[in-house]
């Protein structure tokens, strides 16, 4: 046997794996392919300012786009679902609304058909149909599923972890997804949701945010976001990190952006450019942690754009630029879909493949969620493909515990749906609670995953 035919046979098996990786480029959708975009110039579409103008609020501004490749099922599916499920409002930049159904049809096919299977209009762009209509909700769901508001410290101001904060500087986003976590708080309010408000002013806000963590010494870990940082004016967003950089306490600063990949152009505006340099300098010499968090949740998102985006804030010295996924039905719940979603941000966008979590047990979002027996297979199916420091964690994050990966439940009630998980740190609202730590706390599959039997429980517990 020659040496040659010995590497071709040994090739030959190595490449019958449950995945194979090949390289694909990174490709730009073209937007002029959307009747409403055919005259639409690249300055334009690389314009931070036109893309937030012509952002897709509603069905009238989505026709404007699509012309006539839609169907009115398609319209009426999504009227209906805006009217009587939707737990956001509609809000598509132009950038992510030209990640859907990028190839078109099929030979042949019907667009509408390829727009209603597409991975990306299934979370920005949710329809009636695909809801479980049977169990929409969760018995146990809840607006703030992760009790946020109910940690704030000052309004805004969620001390979840012993030494790690959430800031939420406003409650708006360049764009709205279905599945929003925060969807009590976050965007316009929709037939379902009448949402929160925020009541201070951001200058007061900002203030008794920056009062705490200086009376707070034990935080050393600020995660910025909102609603989006993207929303925050330049100069209020830096003047404000620049603030946390003066706190000697502060170690990691983490910015909060879905835009990267929603709206990238935000990213790569000169003055933002130019100010994210002066903060990731400061950083860098005080020896504070920078990073970007983003929230990529399938491939088709991850273009030439987008990458030049997170390439450009590493150039100027942000430390990491990380993705915080969401792990969902009908959107990237194979191991196919977050392989390939993993190879294109950490081979084709310098983008670091972090965690995918759970969707929350928000309302109307049981067709999105996953059960954590499937997402302990998904993480088993990932694992020793890519770099281990490029492995994401598939986490479970537990009402009043918090992130968890997917294999620490302490016990697990398959039959009814119901994982049990503990912790090892007391909430700023369990000071006194002497017994937290030995506690149980409960979280659910969704109903549908159930057998039989589990399912004709929920039922009798509903009535």
């Amino acid at each position: 046997m020659t040496a040659a035919r010995t590497v071709t046979e040994a090739i030959d098996k190595i490449g019958r794996q449950p995945y194979e990786y090949v390289r694909t480029e990174l490709v730009e959708p073209d937007w002029r392919r959307f009747p409403g975009w055919s005259h639409v110039t690249e300055n334009q579409w690389r314009d931070a300012q036109w893309q937030r103008v012509h952002c897709v609020k509603n069905l009238k501004q989505l026709r404007a786009v699509m012309g006539d490749l839609l169907d009115e099922r398609f319209y009426d599916d999504l009227a209906a679902d805006q009217e009587h499920l939707a737990t956001m409002s509609m809000l598509l930049p132009p950038q992510m609304l030209n990640t859907i159904a990028p190839n078109g049809a099929a030979e042949g096919g019907d667009l509408t058909e390829a727009f209603l299977a597409d991975p990306i209009r299934r979370y920005m762009l949710p329809v009636r149909s695909d809801r479980d209509l049977v169990w929409p909700s969760h018995p146990h769901s809840s607006r703030d599923s992760l009790h946020e508001a109910e940690m704030w410290v000052v309004e805004g101001l969620t001390h979840r972890y012993p030494t790690k904060v959430l800031a939420e500087l406003l409650s708006t986003c360049p764009q709205y997804c279905g599945h929003c976590t925060r969807m009590d708080l976050v965007g316009n309010s929709t037939p379902q949701v009448d949402k929160h408000k925020l009541a201070l002013r951001p200058v007061d806000r900002q203030e008794q945010m920056i009062d705490y963590l200086k009376r707070t010494p034990g935080v050393r870990d600020v995660v910025v976001s909102g609603g989006d940082v993207a929303n925050v004016p330049w100069h209020q967003l830096e003047s404000f990190l620049m603030r946390l950089l003066d706190i000697d306490t502060v170690r990691d600063i983490r910015l909060a952006t879905k835009a990267l990949a929603g709206l990238p152009q935000h990213w790569l505006q000169p003055k933002v450019v130019e100010g994210l340099e002066r903060v990731a300098r400061t950083a860098h010499r005080r020896g504070v942690n920078l990073a970007i968090h983003t929230h990529v949740n399938h491939a088709q998102s991850v273009t030439p754009l987008v990458a030049e985006a997170a390439r450009t804030a590493l150039d100027v010295g942000v430390r990491d630029v990380r993705n915080q996924g969401v792990l969902m039905r009908g959107v990237n719940a194979t191991p196919e879909a977050l392989l390939d979603l993993c190879f294109a941000l950490q081979g084709e966008a310098n983008i670091l493949p972090y965690y995918f979590y759970m969707c929350d047990m928000i309302p109307n979002a049981e067709h999105w969620r996953v059960a954590v027996w499937e997402a302990q297979e998904l993480q088993h199916a990932i694992m020793g493909d890519l770099p281990g420091y490029a492995t994401p964690r598939i986490i479970c994050d537990v009402p009043y515990v918090g992130k968890r990966w997917v294999h620490m439940v302490t016990e697990y009630d398959r039959e009814h749906g119901i994982s049990y998980w503990t912790k090892n740190y007391r909430t700023s609202i369990e000071d006194s609670d002497s017994e937290v730590l030995a506690k149980r706390y409960a979280y659910y599959d969704p109903i549908d995953t159930l057998s039989p039997s589990g399912q004709r429980f929920w039922r009798k517990a509903e009535m």
